[in-house]
């Protein structure tokens, strides 16, 4: 009661087991120089550290962590576990200073052996990590690599370190047979993740034409600080699309989904835009919505605009 929703003067440090090791972080953080025996010689990002200075917080702040396994080739025994524990620092706005500990384990899994000549997914049915693949926060990790590429690499190598990456995961997770394209397949934990690699590589994180440097920084400012869920947004756009036919429906971000008797709403994050069809503008300038007997197309009308101004 009273309390703004801030905390200021963060500092997160990160520990784990000894199997992986921090490579680093990306977002809204500054690095602390502090070496341990769990930092990787592997930098990602803010690297060479396992703790950050995060300054002030809110709500919607969050900051990526990279990890590099360490153990090699060498199987781990069987029932070992992972650990790794986040050690959040922060003055409340009460004044007070907290410490919050947040600590996460896990098994290890050792894949089989592959036998000479066999696919790189020959094991795709058995592997855990397959059913535990968290295809949107995979996706926002990626962009948030990508787009800390940008400060060094040029766009061309990274969006080819995009296309390697989305060949290296389907080429072990999808099932198919070697040299017959008809039999690729991802599950439906990676049914998605290409398509926000689609849209990534498109998006105005990695392609600059019609930005000033100004737009672009802030853009990429905005996606390594934002949410799993506004990140997402941000990557692929949402677009609803609303009718006489029944409740809104999700429209694919192609020119097909402009039909002249249906309204979209299109959300980026950046910008809320409510479009009208050939024949709903017409309707609309006629002044139809005004009658009484046509209450239906007044709501029809009122819905995608109620529906933006809720997303802001």
């Amino acid at each position: 009661g009273g309390s703004i929703c801030m905390a200021f003067g963060a500092s997160l440090e990160v520990f784990t087991s000894r199997e992986f090791k921090v490579s680093g972080a990306i977002g809204p953080g500054t690095s602390l120089n502090k070496h341990g025996p769990n930092v990787s010689d592997l930098e990602i990002g803010k690297g060479g550290t396992n703790a950050w200075s995060l300054g002030a917080l809110g709500p919607e702040t969050t900051i990526a962590i990279y990890f590099d396994v360490t153990h090699g080739n060498a199987a781990i025994p069987e029932g070992k576990r992972r650990y790794i524990q986040f050690l959040t620092k922060y003055q409340h706005s009460s004044g007070r200073t907290r410490l919050r500990a947040t600590t996460l384990c896990g098994p290890w899994y050792n894949p089989p052996t592959a036998p000479d000549g066999a696919p790189a997914n020959f094991d795709v049915h058995n592997s855990p990590v397959r059913h535990s693949f968290d295809q949107e926060a995979a996706a926002v990790l990626t962009a948030r690599l990508a787009v800390h590429q940008t400060e060094t690499d040029d766009i061309a190598d990274v969006l080819r370190w995009v296309d390697r990456s989305l060949i290296r995961l389907c080429a072990k997770f999808a099932e198919y047979n070697p040299d017959d394209p008809a039999s690729f397949r991802l599950s439906a934990e990676f049914s998605l993740y290409p398509q926000f690699m689609f849209h990534l590589r498109r998006s105005q994180f990695l392609q600059l034409f019609n930005s000033s440097p100004d737009e672009a920084a802030y853009y990429r400012y905005v996606l390594i600080r934002e949410n799993t869920t506004n990140s997402l947004v941000m990557i692929q756009p949402t677009l609803l699309s609303y009718s006489f036919n029944g409740p809104p429906q999700a429209a694919l971000l192609d020119s097909e989904s402009v039909r002249a008797d249906t309204i979209l709403l299109l959300d980026t994050f950046f910008h809320v835009v409510v479009f009208h069809g050939e024949t709903i503008a017409a309707w609309r300038e006629q002044g139809y919505h005004e009658q009484e007997e046509h209450a239906a197309f007044r709501a029809l009308l009122e819905a995608p605009q109620a529906d933006a101004q809720l997303i802001m």
